[in-house]
């Protein structure tokens, strides 16, 4: 609507009007309930149409890796269950094994096997959130409900553990905090065999519902070329049908002694690598991980749960090291050098989430607005992965 003053002339416009193809300037964020943290997208549509869809991040930006460079290396590490706190495991253990590498420090089996034991409970957890999560973007509260409930007694479990339910600061610099709690073992092995039985039911709850597959299938398709040219990592990667996965791939700590396979995106109900991929990859994947948490649990070894440490941790001056690890928003990367002192000259950490962002821009263009919610929900992306 053109506005004109008293004598007929133009003064301005009532909302933001773009001449070429009248595009309205929208902004979704950055408090929106679908952005899933503080996070704005600017969207340009026509009517309901998405012409452009442009992220604006740096909400959230708190200077963890320059908080890295301050404190000790040891001290830092409550710090980084902040870089994902929905996953904060997988932070835990990709700075610690950035430091180790540093140290040339060799962990004992029983510490490598509880780091693997926490992290796939928690992205058993982190996949239960975001799978609930967007399921309620598109419109269905109640499996979300049901995800939470899981997502609950799995931090019921992790809090036995290590004393936290969120940000858990298990994983050391050697090892991990805690033991296992006596009984721990047998109660977990138990409600893994519940577990397993509650997937087949979320899968009729959802993936089977007729109004869940015409949101998400051939929505927001990315095939398998965009993937790898954007640098898409874990879940939105192998949705795409790329076979690849660091814990198969480029082992790391236990994960050579488990069996286990790697599920990537068939189609099922539209496009190789839509949002209906993205969403039944995440599914499969907690089947897998309550596979290789049954292995490790029954192979669990006997010794200690933290390596032999130095006196003090100061790697030399320049000698730096990286480590890259599978968490459950796909490829986490830490990269540590050493300043000769008590603190780390750089510390760098890589995401999933901050490489998900580059792609919206692109695949965005044409969808409907209401479809641009179920795809940014089906990248499972968490706003503090991104700003750091």
């Amino acid at each position: 609507m053109t506005l004109q003053n008293q004598h007929g002339e133009q003064i301005g416009s009532s909302f933001q009007l773009i001449e070429e193809g009248n595009e309205l300037t929208l902004n979704m964020g950055p408090h929106h309930p679908s952005t899933h943290g503080v996070l704005r997208f600017i969207l340009k549509t026509d009517g309901e149409v998405l012409r452009r869809c442009v992220p604006d991040v740096g909400f959230l930006h708190r200077a963890i890796e320059s908080i890295g460079e301050k404190c000790t290396y040891d001290g830092f590490m409550p710090y980084t269950d902040r870089v994902d706190y929905i996953a904060a495991m997988f932070a835990n253990h990709c700075y610690a094994l950035a430091v180790e590498e540093l140290l040339e420090l060799e962990l004992p089996r029983r510490a490598e096997y509880l780091r693997v034991i926490s992290d796939e409970l928690n992205r058993m957890a982190s996949h239960l959130l975001g799978l609930g999560a967007m399921a309620m973007d598109i419109g269905a509260v109640t499996p979300f409900l049901h995800m939470l409930r899981e997502r609950e007694h799995i931090n019921t479990y992790i809090e036995e553990l290590c004393g936290q339910r969120i940000t858990y600061n298990y994983q050391r610099i050697g090892g991990v905090s805690h033991d296992l709690p006596h009984g721990w073992r047998d109660r977990l092995l138990d409600y893994l065999d519940h577990f397993e039985k509650v997937i087949p039911e979320l899968n009729r709850l959802v993936t089977g519902n007729q109004i869940f597959i015409e949101r998400s299938a051939n929505v927001g398709a990315i095939s398998a070329q965009q993937a790898i040219s954007y640098g898409l990592v874990g879940p939105n990667l192998r949705s795409s049908g790329v076979d690849f996965d660091l814990r198969r791939d480029r082992p790391y700590s236990a994960y050579p002694e488990f069996e286990f396979e790697v599920p990537v995106g068939r189609g099922e109900m539209g496009t190789i690598g839509d949002c209906y991929d993205r969403f039944v990859v995440r599914i499969q994947e907690m089947q897998q991980s309550i596979s290789i948490l049954r292995q490790a649990l029954l192979k669990l070894p006997t010794g200690n749960h933290m390596a032999k440490m130095p006196k003090k941790i100061k790697p030399d001056a320049g000698l730096h090291a990286y480590s890259r690890i599978e968490s459950a928003r796909g490829e986490m990367l830490g990269w540590v050098m050493g300043s000769g002192g008590k603190n780390a000259w750089r510390v760098r950490f890589r995401t999933g989430s901050f490489n998900a962002m580059g792609i919206i821009e692109e695949i965005s263009r044409g969808m409907m607005l209401a479809d641009v919610i179920a795809f940014i929900a089906s990248l499972d992306i968490i706003a503090p992965e991104i700003d750091r």
